[in-house]
Formats: C-alpha cells, sequence, structure tokens
C-alpha cells in the first residue's frame, strides 16, 4: 500500500505531540512523519526525507506558527550533540509536555487511571549534572573531547555544557589541549587502539569534592604523572584522580578495574542530611538537588511511624534505604551487584545507622527466603532499572503481599507495564508523581504510590 507522501515531498504540517526522543509528530492521512526541532502547536512547512512503510522522517523548512511554548536554545551546540532534546521548549512547557506524556503512557500502556500529579520541577534547571563521561578521540586536527551526537558515537568537540558542573568544562575544553604534550593519545574506536578513552568527572554538591576518572584501554600507565599534574592545574579542588582500566571492546564506559592515581579513593557528599561515599564505580543519581526532592517523595508514600520494617529491592548504594532508615523500625535491602551493597554498608557505618541490612542477591531469590526467615516487610520500595522491574521480583511482591509498595522509575513506559501486573496482583495505583531529574531532555522519573486491595486475589497476574 502507497504512503500518503514520497521523499522529497514539501508538506504544510500541524505537530501534534513529541516523541521520547523529542521529535515532533504531524500525520498527514493518518500516516506519522518524525521531524526533528518541531515543536506540538507548530504549523510548519517541511520537506520528507525518508518513507518507510509505517512512518516517515522529514526536516523543517519553516516555521509558520511557532509554538508559544517555543524559546532560543542557549546552548551552541543544541542540535548537533545529542544530550539535551528540549532546549528550544521553554522549562514551563517541558513539564506540562513531561506531565502529559506520564498521563498518556499510564492509559495506552498500564490502563492506569491514578492520578498522575504536575511535575515537580528545578528552580534553575542548568548545571546540575554532578556526574559527566566525556569521550576522548582523535581526527585529522588534533585530540577531540565533548559529546556523541544524536543515535551515533561521532564525537562533537566542545567546549562547555551547560548542564554540567564547571569542573567537567574545564576538563573537556582544556585537557585535549595538553595530551599530545604529555604523551597520551586519544582512544580510536574503529582501530581499538589509543590510550585514553574516557574522563569520568563526579562532584559532591554539598562537599565539593572532586574525582576524576581516567578511562584508559591499557593498564600501563607511563603519563601518570603529568596527568596527575595536568588534572591538578586544570581542577585546583580535585580530591580523588582515579585510573579504570577498560581494555574491551565494547560500548560500556567503565571497567572492573580501578587503581587510585592521586588523593582520595572515593568522595563524599549529603543528600537531605545523609552521607554518602561515591566511589568511580558508584551509581549515584546525577541530579542531587532533585535527588532530595525524589528521595523525599519515596519516604512520604513510604508513610512511615517508625515501627515498619521496609525492603529497599535494587538498593544500589543504599541512597533510597539509608533515607527509610530515618523513619523505619528496619530497612533491609538487596542488590544484585555485590559492590554496590559493601558501599551500601560503607555509607550506614558513615551515618549511624544500626537499623539497616544489606544482602547481595536476586531480589526475586533474596526476598522470599527473608520472609520464610520471618523477615516480613510492611512496605517494599522497588528501583529498577530502565527495563522495569524483573517478572521473577512482581511474582514475589504480588504473593508476599506487602501493605504498600513505593515504586521509583526511570522510565515511565516499564513503569506503566509493571503498575498493571501489580494492580491484576491485588493492588491499587494510589498516586503517581513525576520528578524532573533531566531538565532539558525529555527523560523524567516517577514515584508511584500502590497499596494492597483486601480481599482480592492475584489468579489473574502474569497470565
Amino acid at each position: 500500500m502507497a504512503t500518503p507522501v514520497k521523499k522529497n515531498d514539501r508538506r504544510i504540517v500541524y505537530i501534534e505531540d513529541l516523541t521520547h526522543d523529542g521529535n515532533g509528530v504531524a500525520k498527514i492521512e493518518g500516516y506519522p512523519l518524525f521531524i526533528q526541532g518541531a515543536l506540538p502547536q507548530e504549523t510548519a512547512e517541511i520537506h520528507v526525507l525518508k518513507t518507510l512503510k509505517n512512518y516517515g522522517f522529514a526536516k523543517i523548512v519553516e516555521i509558520l506558527e511557532p509554538s508559544p511554548d517555543r524559546v532560543k536554545a542557549p546552548c551552541i551546540y543544541f542540535g548537533k550533540c545529542g544530550g539535551c532534546q528540549l532546549q528550544h521548549l521553554s522549562y514551563e512547557g517541558q513539564l506540562k509536555w513531561k506531565e502529559n506524556m506520564v498521563k498518556n503512557v499510564m492509559k495506552r500502556i498500564g490502563k492506569i487511571d491514578a492520578p498522575v500529579l504536575p511535575v515537580k520541577g528545578m528552580k534553575d534547571p542548568w548545571n546540575y549534572r554532578n556526574k559527566s563521561q566525556i569521550p576522548f578521540g582523535m581526527t585529522e586536527t588534533g585530540p577531540i573531547a565533548g559529546f556523541y551526537k544524536s543515535k551515533t558515537h561521532d564525537i562533537v568537540d566542545m567546549e562547555r555544557c551547560i548542564i554540567q558542573v564547571g569542573e567537567a568544562d574545564a576538563i573537556m575544553a582544556n585537557l585535549k589541549k595538553e595530551l599530545s604534550e604529555i604523551g597520551i593519545q586519544p582512544y580510536n574506536e574503529q582501530s581499538h587502539s589509543g590510550m585514553l578513552r574516557h574522563v569520568v568527572v563526579r562532584k559532591g554538591r554539598a562537599t565539593g569534592e572532586v574525582m576524576v576518572v581516567l578511562v584508559t584501554n591499557k593498564h600501563k600507565f607511563p603519563q601518570k604523572e603529568a596527568a596527575i599534574e595536568v588534572i591538578r592545574k586544570l581542577v585546583p579542588n580535585v580530591t580523588s584522580i582515579v585510573q579504570n582500566v577498560n581494555i574491551e571492546k565494547t560500548n560500556v564506559i567503565l571497567g572492573n578495574e580501578t587503581y587510585t592515581l592521586w588523593g582520595e579513593d572515593t568522595i563524599e557528599d549529603t543528600i537531605g542530611g545523609v552521607r554518602f561515599e561515591i566511589s568511580a564505580r558508584s551509581f549515584y543519581q546525577v541530579n542531587p538537588v532533585q535527588t532530595e526532592v525524589l528521595y523525599k517523595q519515596a519516604l512520604d508514600y513510604a508513610q512511615l511511624t517508625g515501627d515498619e520494617t521496609v525492603i529497599d529491592a535494587y538498593c544500589g548504594i543504599g541512597t533510597i534505604s539509608l533515607f527509610l532508615a530515618q523513619k523505619a523500625k528496619q530497612v533491609m535491602g538487596v542488590e544484585i551487584v555485590e559492590q554496590a551493597i559493601e558501599d551500601a554498608k560503607r555509607n550506614a557505618d558513615l551515618n549511624g545507622f544500626t537499623n539497616t541490612y544489606f544482602e547481595a542477591g536476586p531480589a526475586e531469590e533474596v526476598i522470599p527466603r527473608w520472609y520464610a526467615d520471618g523477615k516480613e516487610a510492611d512496605v517494599l520500595v522497588v528501583d529498577p532499572p530502565r527495563k522495569g522491574c524483573d517478572e521473577a521480583l512482581l511474582t514475589t511482591i504480588i504473593e508476599q503481599k506487602p501493605k504498600r509498595v513505593v515504586y521509583v522509575s526511570c522510565n515511565p513506559a516499564t513503569l506503566a507495564r509493571d503498575l498493571r501486573i501489580l494492580e491484576d496482583g491485588g493492588y491499587k495505583t494510589v498516586e503517581i508523581q513525576p520528578v524532573d531529574m533531566f531538565p532539558q531532555t525529555t527523560h523524567v522519573e516517577c514515584v508511584a504510590l500502590m497499596s494492597r486491595v483486601k480481599g482480592m486475589t492475584n489468579k489473574n497476574c502474569l497470565k
């Protein structure tokens, strides 16, 4: 069946929505066209670039009627670098779109009718990232550093990024200029040659402590003393300089071996009065201001009085666990990554918590054993990766019947899917609170509260 438009057609269209990656959506006779840079409520002349059976791609020729929320993107790299997708949309417009997006996903995927509250945004939605992973490369004109173009591994050479901290800008703008002088060759992904793959910069917002991680393609690092000297000059407040070795042909940034070259092994940060030690490979939310908002929301939904036992699945280094431990009788955290559990135990000791217990292993195996040993939870908290909860964990939750489930999610689509499964298993979604952890991007975090419905059976769950 022929499509209603062909390659190189020019049409005038009305933009109806945005995709999950920030492209405008227009429809011609029901046929969707994805248009980079277009915003909802705009009328534009477009040039069709490519047509497939069920959808096509186009570019803007001219915006005839701009969106009332369109603004000039303040970053000179916007549209080239793939890090941000929404700088041309006012921040108020971003928050409203994210709220509507969560509502639509809940209805379409999960058939969830619980209220979705307005997104909790930032007062200043810039320079919020406390962690930057900067790829380095080589061109005919010399070393480059920046971020990748969207959906490629082509590096956009950059001097600064207005959503990251200044110390990362100093590394990105200046370290590449020092490389040839100290004899460090940037990594070549095609030939798997060269030395420096990425530089990871982490900063404790509350403490000001900075860690710089040099991700190398080799174990031997003969220029390490020169590299230390350069980094200390570029980032005077650096407190930790670390080498991470990654010799694999992979898109994964960090390898398994880490060595402290100078200073401390970890840096420290504080969120909501709770202290955390952060190592090179620790998972730690990249927006500390909104992390406090997110975790306080999870704590509010947990409705703790001091008598409850809480299980924190996917507990990581114990960030949410320790927030909960401030008001719970006991918090038990489980995480499959053993190093993360060691970090969680250390963070609990750092804060003087004696009501926490952490264990490494798959949550769907560890939690049933805890219940068999009589360690039942009043509240269960999950904060899974983007793919959502493991199906076996959802079955475990339904079978163990905690009174409340607090679900923290970085992916509304998998959240909606999992909420549907839990609702079919005897729970009711009470409320969903989106939190804008990633301004200027299409991503949004959500916290959902679920309560056990008395008298419901779980006979239909996971069919």
